[in-house]
C-alpha cells in the first residue's frame, strides 16, 4: 500500500494510503470506494466506472460546494460517461478522470491549496 502523506494535525481530509481495496484517509481506514471532500469521507457503492451515477454522487457531495471532481478510475483511465459528465457540468463541476493513485495525490495537493475539490476514488487491489 503506497504511503502518500504522514498524519498531520489538520481538519482536512487527506489520503494517506491506498491499495488492497482500502484507503487510509486522515488516520481512518475505509474498505471499498469512497467520495472524499475536504471535510468528509463517504463510502460509496462503486466498483467500476459503470457503477458511477450522477445522482448518487451529487447526493453524497450534499451541500459541499466543489468546482472539481477527480474520478479515480482504478488502474485505467477510461472516458467518463457523457451523461455523467453533462450532469456534473450542469451542476458547475468539472469531472476529471485519472487513475486512482493520481486522483489521491492530486486531491491532496488541491485540498491543501484550499481548492473546492472532491474525489470519487474507486478501490484498487
Amino acid at each position: 500500500m503506497p504511503e502518500l502523506t504522514p498524519i498531520r494535525e489538520t481538519r482536512l481530509s487527506l489520503v494517506q494510503r491506498y491499495g488492497e481495496g482500502r484507503f487510509r484517509i486522515s488516520g481512518e481506514s475505509y474498505t471499498g470506494s469512497v467520495l472524499v471532500t475536504p471535510e468528509s469521507v463517504i463510502p460509496i457503492p462503486v466498483e467500476t466506472m459503470a457503477d458511477i451515477d450522477a445522482g448518487s454522487v451529487q447526493s453524497a457531495i450534499g451541500d459541499t460546494v466543489i468546482d472539481i471532481l477527480l474520478v479515480g478510475c482504478g488502474g485505467a483511465i477510461p472516458r467518463l460517461d457523457s451523461s455523467f459528465k453533462s450532469a456534473m457540468k450542469a451542476a458547475g463541476i468539472s469531472a476529471e478522470p485519472m487513475d486512482t493513485g493520481a486522483a489521491c495525490r492530486t486531491f491532496n495537493v488541491l485540498v491543501t491549496e484550499g481548492r473546492r475539490v472532491a474525489a470519487l476514488l474507486i478501490a484498487i487491489d
